[in-house]
């Protein structure tokens, strides 16, 4: 069975969430909530999706539920792009790579990350035939 689908609004709270290691629905709809013109009802509802389609958990505490997302924000967005790539690509990262190659919205960080990332690959690559 595939991974429940996960919206843009869905993956922001999910990521505010993982990034804090965990939060009440209170503290979400303070911050996150607040800057986004969400009631706190509206937050409550996000974060019940979200655990019910699994990226979230909840624990009582003292009370008052505190919401764990279940992996780690890096890990998500690994998911989501390993979904993108197979489901929108057909598994080739070719279109991504041209697209990259287009945008001239790279800074220097990011390239340097890429060609950081390029290399490793190339190296893993090399380990595995010896």
């Amino acid at each position: 069975m595939s991974e429940p689908t996960i919206g843009e609004q869905e993956l922001a709270l999910l990521r505010y969430v993982s990034d804090r290691r965990g939060a009440t629905v209170g503290e979400v709809a303070e911050a996150f909530g607040q800057e986004r013109g969400l009631a706190r009802s509206t937050v409550l509802t996000m974060m019940e999706r979200l655990r019910k389609k699994g990226y979230l958990g909840r624990q009582l505490v003292g009370g008052v539920y505190r919401y764990q997302a279940k992996t780690s924000s890096a890990e998500l967005l690994r998911g989501l792009v390993r979904r993108f790539v197979e489901k929108s690509l057909g598994g080739s990262v070719a279109p991504f790579v041209a697209y990259l190659n287009e945008t001239r919205d790279l800074s220097d960080e990011e390239l340097q990350e890429l060609e950081d990332l390029v290399s490793k690959l190339q190296a893993d690559r090399q380990k595995g035939r010896e």
